[in-house]
C-alpha cells in the first residue's frame, strides 16, 4: 500500500499538502524532517513532514516529492505540537509558523537556471539583440541565472526577453536547490611529512637559512605548539610569528607543515566555574528563591516582583545553576537585544561554556549553528539567552524558562505573522515540557498581576535595593512655568542643567530619554504652514540632521532636505518637537567639554552597535548617554547618578487604553538606571502636566494605586485582563473597497455576536506604504469561549473570501492584541 506524507510549506496555506511517498521513502521519513518539494507550476520549496500516513487525498492527485534533506529530524514533536497551538490560538497558518521559527538558511528555495533547449537550431535572424546576447552567452557556459543574464544586458527585467525566448524553443528553465548554510572550516597545521625525525629537522633548519622569514614561520609554530599545549591554527602562527600566510604556505608546499581543516561553531562563549561571579544572597532575595522554589513545586507559574536594582538576576542564576545540575536546558528570554550584550557578560563569567545566544542581529549561519547545537542537546547550548525567537529553538529536554522584563511590549510578535507573544506562548511550551516558569519585572503587567490576585500564579516580591542602596529621589519639573519664566535653554529646564552640570562634575555619569529618534518630527514652513509628508504614510517626515534627510519610520522612504518650501518657496522652515539628535546637539552646546553618545534605533544597525556603546558607557569613556527606550529596559550602569526625562506627557498622551500602565512601566524602569550602587541617585522627569495622576504615582513608586485605576477602568469599558482582544485589520490600496470590505465584515460580525463589536475604524496612520487599513476590535468575555468565537470568525471570513470584489481585500488577526 503507498505512503503519503502531509507536509508543512513556508507559505500561508490553511491545510498541510499531501505528496506520495515511495516505499523506500516512507520507511525511512519522519515527523520533522525536510523534503524538497514541488509546488505550484515550477517552484520548488523546502517543506516540512508532518505526518505520515496512508490515506490519499480526494481533492488532488499527489506529487511525488523531489528530494530529502535530512537524516534526522531537524523538528521536534514538542515544537510540532507548540506550533500548533500557536498557529489555533493566534489564527494563523502552521506554514507562518514554520517560516518565523526556522532560520531562513534552512529553508532551501530553488533558484531558476536557463539552459540552451536541445531541439533549438541556430537560427540567430529570428532573434532580437537583446536574445542574441543571450543565446551567445549560453554558447561559452551551459548555465545562466537570471542574475547573470541581467548583468549581459544592463537591465533589472528581463523576464519578457526570456518568455520570449522560451516561446521561440531556444531556452527552457530549471529549478536548482540553493544551500544557504556553509559550515564554518578553520584551518590548522601540523608537521609534514619532511619533518620525521629530529635529525630530518635540523636538517630543514639549516635548509631554511637563505630563508629566515620560512625559519621564523617554523621556530614559531614549534613554540607555539608548545605554549599552548592545542592544535596550531594557521591565524595564530601569523600574528605570533608576524610572518604572511605566504611563508607558511611555502612551508605547506615543502611538506615541511601539512594543512588540515576542522569544522568549527562561529559563535564560542568562554569562561565559567567561578562561584564568585553569582553574588551573596540577601536576605530579601534568600526569602524570594525559597518562594519561588516552593511554588516550581507546585508546578505554578510564578511573578518575581522586585524593585528596581533589587538583584533579580542574581536570583535567576541560582535556578539557572540547579536547572544546569540536573543537566536540562534553559531559556532566559529578554525583550531587547540590547540586554543580551550586557547580561553575558554578567553571566559568562558563571556558566560559561554552557551559554549560546540567538536573535535576530546574529547572521543566518550563526542562527544555524545555535539550532543544531540546540537540537543535539549540546553542552555549549544548555542555556540559551535571547530575544522573543529564542522560544521557537528545538529544545528537547527544557527545565526552566525565565522571561525577564515580562510587561515590556517588545515580547509581541506583530509583523509578520504569527503575531504571537513570548510570554504567553512560554507558558504553554512549558506544559509540554513540565518546566518551571518565572516572570520577571520591577513593573508586572496588569494581565500578570491580575493572575496573581485571582490565584493563577504564585507570587514572590523583592521590595529593597540590593545592599538597601535607597530609591532614586525623583523631581517634577513643569516645563510651562519654566518657558515663562524664561528658564529653559533649548529643551532643557535650568534644574536639569544644573544637575547635569553637578553630577558630570563629581564624576557620575547621566541618561536623558526622550522616546522618539531623529532631530525632530516635524519640518514645517513658517510662512505658509507647510510640511513636507511621506508620499506612501499619512505621516510627516522625520528631519534626520546627521544625514540632512527627511525620513518616514514607517516605510523607509527618504529624501534630502529642501533649502526652500516646496509650496511657495519660501526659506522660512522650522522644525517642530524633537528626537535624540536634537537632545544630543543641544548636550554639545551646554556642555562642550563632556563627552555624549547616542542609543538608539538609528546608532545601533549595526551588528555590534550594542556592543560598543554599552562598552563605552560601562567604561566610563561617555559621560551622557541620550536614548530611547530601549536603554532603559533593566540595563545596569553601576555610576549613572543622574537619569533626565525630557517630556513625559508623549508617553501617556497617547490613544491607547494601555497607555497610561506603559507609561508608569517605562518611567519606573528607566529611574531605576539611576543610583545603583551606593549614592542615591536622582531622576528629573520634565513635564507640562506635573500633577498627572501618572506621574505622581510614578514618584511614590505606587504599583498597587496604578493597578487598582487602571484595572477599573478597564472594568467599566471591558478591556483586558476582563476580556480578551481580537484586532482584525483590513488592508487595501483603494480608499472605497476597503470601506465596503470592513463594513461587510463588521455587520457580519454583529450578526453572530449581539454585543463586543467596536469599528470597522480607521486608526491614527490610515495609511502605510500605500495601503488604506481599518480596525475592527473584537471583545471575549473572561466566560465566553475563545475557541468558538475564532471559528465563527473564520467562518465570516470563508464567506468574505467569496465575494470577488473583497478577495483583495487583506485580512490581518492580531489574537491579545497589545
Amino acid at each position: 500500500m503507498a505512503y503519503f506524507a502531509n507536509v508543512i510549506l513556508p507559505i500561508p496555506l490553511e491545510n498541510p499538502y499531501t505528496y506520495l511517498l515511495t516505499d523506500e521513502e516512507g520507511a525511512v521519513l519522519q515527523p520533522g524532517m525536510r523534503v524538497a518539494v514541488p509546488f505550484g507550476k515550477s517552484r520548488i520549496f523546502t517543506a516540512l513532514i508532518y505526518e505520515i500516513h496512508q490515506s490519499p487525498p480526494e481533492a488532488y492527485e499527489p506529487k511525488e516529492i523531489y528530494q530529502i534533506l535530512d537524516q534526522h529530524p531537524i523538528v521536534n514533536q514538542y515544537q510540532l505540537s507548540h506550533w500548533k497551538w500557536i498557529a489555533d490560538y493566534y489564527m494563523c497558518t502552521l506554514g507562518e509558523v514554520f517560516r518565523s521559527a526556522v532560520p531562513s538558511a534552512l529553508l532551501l528555495e530553488s533558484e531558476t537556471t536557463i539552459l540552451k533547449d536541445s531541439s533549438y537550431e541556430s537560427d540567430d535572424e529570428v532573434l532580437n539583440d537583446e536574445e542574441f546576447l543571450i543565446m551567445e552567452a549560453l554558447r561559452h557556459q551551459p548555465t545562466l541565472k537570471v542574475t547573470d543574464v541581467s548583468a549581459i544586458l544592463e537591465k533589472k527585467k528581463v523576464l519578457p526577453v526570456l518568455n520570449g525566448l522560451i516561446a521561440k524553443k531556444a531556452i527552457r528553465l530549471r529549478e536548482d536547490l540553493v544551500e544557504l548554510y556553509k559550515p564554518k572550516l578553520v584551518t590548522y597545521l601540523r608537521t609534514g611529512a619532511a619533518c620525521g625525525s629530529g635529525d630530518g629537522l635540523q636538517a630543514i633548519l639549516e635548509s631554511l637559512v637563505r630563508a629566515p622569514k620560512q625559519e621564523q614561520a617554523l621556530l614559531g609554530f614549534f613554540q607555539l605548539q608548545a605554549q599552548t599545549k592545542k592544535q596550531v591554527k594557521l591565524v595564530d602562527l601569523e600574528q605570533y610569528a608576524k610572518v604572511s600566510r605566504a611563508v607558511v604556505r611555502s612551508l605547506v608546499d615543502k611538506d615541511i607543515l601539512e594543512e588540515y581543516l576542522i569544522r568549527t561553531d562561529r559563535l564560542h562563549y568562554s569562561g565559567g566555574d567561578d562561584p564568585a561571579a553569582i553574588k551573596e544572597l540577601s536576605q530579601v532575595q534568600s526569602g524570594a528563591l525559597k518562594q519561588i522554589r516552593e511554588a516550581f513545586k507546585a508546578e505554578k507559574t510564578t511573578l518575581l516582583h522586585g524593585v528596581t536594582s533589587s538583584g533579580k538576576t542574581e536570583v535567576y542564576a541560582e535556578l539557572l545553576r540547579e536547572c544546569l545540575d540536573r543537566g536540562r536546558q534553559a531559556l532566559y528570554l529578554l525583550p531587547e537585544i540590547a540586554l543580551t550584550t550586557q547580561l553575558i557578560g554578567r553571566l559568562q563569567a558563571y556558566f560559561g561554556e554552557f551559554i549560546s545566544v540567538y536573535h535576530s542581529r546574529y547572521n543566518l549561519q550563526e542562527r544555524v549553528e545555535v539550532w543544531n547545537n540546540v537540537a543535539a542537546k549540546k553542552s555549549k547550548a544548555q542555556l540559551i539567552i535571547g530575544a522573543r525567537s529564542a522560544l521557537l529553538l528545538p529544545y528537547s529536554d527544557l527545565g526552566l524558562i525565565i522571561i525577564d522584563e515580562e510587561h515590556d511590549a517588545s515580547y509581541k510578535q506583530f509583523d509578520p505573522a504569527p503575531r504571537y507573544h513570548a510570554r504567553d506562548a512560554a507558558i504553554v511550551l512549558a506544559r509540554y515540557h513540565q518546566s518551571a516558569v518565572l516572570l520577571g519585572s520591577a513593573t508586572p503587567s496588569l494581565e500578570s498581576y491580575y493572575n496573581v490576585r485571582t490565584g493563577k500564579y504564585a507570587y514572590a516580591r523583592i521590595d529593597q535595593r540590593y545592599g538597601a542602596v535607597k530609591m532614586p529621589e525623583i523631581s517634577l519639573i513643569d516645563i510651562r512655568e519654566q518657558s515663562r519664566k524664561k528658564r529653559m535653554t533649548g529643551h532643557f529646564s535650568s534644574e536639569l542643567t544644573e544637575a547635569i552640570g553637578h553630577t558630570t562634575g563629581g564624576g557620575e555619569q547621566v541618561i536623558l530619554f526622550q522616546n522618539r529618534r531623529g532631530y525632530a518630527p516635524i519640518v514645517e514652513c513658517i510662512t505658509c504652514g507647510h510640511s513636507p509628508q511621506c508620499p506612501n504614510c499619512d505621516v510627516s517626515l522625520t528631519f534626520h540632521q546627521y544625514l540632512e534627510q527627511l525620513r518616514c519610520h514607517y516605510c523607509g522612504f527618504h529624501e534630502v532636505l529642501d533649502q526652500a518650501c516646496r509650496a511657495c518657496g519660501s526659506f522660512t522652515l522650522d522644525t517642530k518637537g524633537f528626537g535624540t539628535e536634537q537632545v544630543e546637539e543641544e548636550l554639545k552646546a551646554l556642555f562642550p567639554s563632556i563627552k555624549t553618545g547616542r542609543m538608539d534605533f538609528d546608532s545601533t544597525r549595526g551588528k555590534y552597535a550594542y556592543e560598543k556603546i554599552i562598552t563605552s558607557f560601562e567604561q566610563q569613556e561617555v559621560d551622557i548617554l541620550v536614548g530611547t527606550q530601549m536603554l532603559t529596559k533593566g540595563l545596569d550602569f553601576r555610576n549613572v547618578g543622574l537619569v533626565g526625562i525630557m517630556n513625559a506627557d508623549s508617553l501617556f498622551n497617547f490613544p491607547d487604553f494601555r497607555a497610561h500602565e506603559r507609561s508608569f512601566q517605562l518611567l519606573t524602569q528607566v529611574a531605576g538606571r539611576a543610583g545603583r550602587t551606593k549614592k542615591q541617585g536622582r531622576v528629573i522627569i520634565q513635564t507640562y502636566n506635573p500633577y498627572h495622576q501618572i506621574l505622581q504615582q510614578v514618584i511614590t513608586a505606587d504599583y498597587e494605586a496604578m493597578f487598582r485605576d487602571q484595572l477599573f477602568e478597564r472594568e467599566q469599558y471591558g478591556y483586558p485582563p476582563s476580556k480578551r482582544l481580537i484586532r482584525i485589520t483590513f488592508k487595501h490600496k483603494e480608499y472605497n473597497r476597503l470601506n465596503e470590505a470592513s463594513s461587510w465584515f463588521a455587520k457580519a460580525l454583529r450578526n453572530v455576536f449581539s454585543s463586543g463589536i467596536l469599528g470597522p475604524e480607521f486608526p491614527v496612520i490610515a495609511r502605510i506604504r500605500n495601503q488604506y487599513i481599518k480596525h475592527i476590535l473584537v471583545k471575549i468575555s473572561a466566560d465566553g469561549s475563545r475557541v468558538k468565537t475564532k471559528n465563527s470568525i473564520k467562518r465570516i471570513e470563508k464567506s468574505f473570501n467569496a465575494i470577488s470584489q473583497y478577495r483583495a481585500v487583506r485580512v490581518i488577526y492580531d489574537v491579545d492584541h497589545l
